[in-house]
């Protein structure tokens, strides 16, 4: 096998330990090898950089371990020599022969005749909005929770106000919760309510009944604080990812076209995938990346599981949130999932409509155009497929009507 590179370098990664071997080919066509151990302190990893530089080498081989590729990758990357981040699964070596020491060997010799594929890596800028982006993905799931524990505490306490407001954390919830707090008698609990809600004024009365203790209360009112304080910290996040944003505005302008993805969610979606797909092939590249697609599982010719792989869990959530909002638009991602979800499930419809989302986002970008819906009939499409197995199915078990030809004459067959 003919090689690729002269001169490759592979490196296990662990947090303090980074462990090298680098594969020479020389004029004759004889292989050298060189070992060296560097920790995992920032001058050890300049030191790194500088013994590779010193034996020119072409190329960096590293798994993607947790999150200590990193800052070495951040280091070879400054120094200007490139490097594959390639996943830990696809260069896994036999059981009872693994040290650190084999697997830089391993690396280096698969990346020198070329037989694994790097890992998708984002520009530099990317990498770190990713910290933004995430860390708001994270408050924002924090809010839930708390959202969920108003709730809980509420019914422990008897108030079913979660079982009338759509929103427990609205306008007028959140003042009946915080006359709750101080004590107030329930008329004037009910008197807050805002808009529509006032027209549930009795039942309003009847779910603020309930035994509120002293704890209660002291629980409460902390996550009322918590949820305020998220509520800024979020607001804050966001008004720094929409400036972000300026240097790809083209791009964050189209996700936005698509139903269901917003701004904010047009930001954090794009600081995932970047702005460049040239690195995936196509648009089923790209989802299966994102792990939206159908897994593959297949032995003896038997397809065993469909189940989708994991991938990169901040796009899948994102997707899968945008796929939520966009079920509820009047769009062709709504038809798709009511097409779905009487026989497939919620859960399911949601992934394939996420599978549509990331497919039409690769469109968008490579053709640079904004989403027009096409109007696809979903329905439609669904009951001309399925339609001749139905009324077989229907005229086999007698439940197909037997039209009776002399009290519907027009029925019947011209001759």
């Amino acid at each position: 096998m003919k090689s690729l590179y002269r001169c490759v370098a592979g490196l296990d990664v662990h947090r303090m330990l980074y462990v090298l071997t680098v594969l020479t080919e020389q004029a004759d066509g004889s292989l050298s090898k060189q070992q060296r151990q560097f920790s995992g302190f920032q001058r050890d990893v300049r030191a790194l950089v500088s013994w590779l530089q010193s034996l020119g080498v072409e190329l960096v081989i590293m798994e993607s371990t947790g999150i200590y590729w990193k800052s070495v990758y951040a280091a070879l990357e400054q120094a200007g020599i490139p490097a594959h981040v390639v996943n830990a699964r696809h260069v896994k070596n036999v059981p009872g022969r693994k040290t650190d020491i084999a697997d830089s060997e391993w690396l280096a010799q698969l990346g020198r005749f070329g037989l694994i594929r790097p890992s998708f890596i984002p520009p530099k800028d990317l990498r770190e909005l990713r910290l933004v982006s995430r860390y708001r993905q994270k408050l924002s799931q924090m809010q839930a929770g708390e959202k969920n524990r108003l709730h809980k505490l509420l019914d422990d306490a008897g108030i079913k106000l979660g079982a009338v407001v759509a929103d427990i954390d609205g306008v007028s919830a959140r003042a009946m919760i915080e006359g709750l707090i101080a004590g107030k008698p329930i008329e004037q609990l009910a008197d807050l309510a805002k808009g529509v809600m006032r027209h549930k004024r009795e039942v309003l009365e009847l779910s603020l009944e309930g035994e509120l203790t002293a704890r209660h209360r002291l629980v409460l009112e902390h996550i009322q604080a918590h949820n305020r304080y998220l509520e800024t910290e979020l607001a804050t996040l966001d008004t720094y990812l929409i400036k972000a944003m300026e240097p790809y505005r083209d791009y964050w302008q189209l996700l936005q076209t698509i139903p269901g993805i917003d701004q904010i969610s047009a930001a954090m979606i794009l600081i995932e995938i970047g702005d460049d797909l040239s690195a995936f092939a196509n648009a089923k590249h790209l989802a299966s990346w994102a792990a939206l697609c159908p897994g593959n599982h297949e032995s003896a010719g038997k397809r065993k599981t469909g189940r989708t792989r994991k991938g990169n869990h901040a796009i899948r959530y994102l997707l899968c949130e945008a796929a939520n909002a966009a079920r509820r638009t009047k769009s062709a991602l709504h038809e798709k999932y009511q097409s779905l979800v009487a026989r497939r499930g919620h859960k399911k419809a949601i992934i394939a409509v996420a599978h549509q989302i990331i497919r039409t986002i690769y469109v968008l970008f490579t053709r640079r155009h904004a989403y027009r819906d096409s109007g696809f009939d979903y329905q439609a499409a669904l009951v001309k497929k399925n339609a001749p197995r139905w009324i077989k199915a229907l005229k086999q078990f007698g439940y197909w009507p037997k039209l009776d030809s002399s009290a519907h004459p027009a029925l019947i067959p011209a001759r």
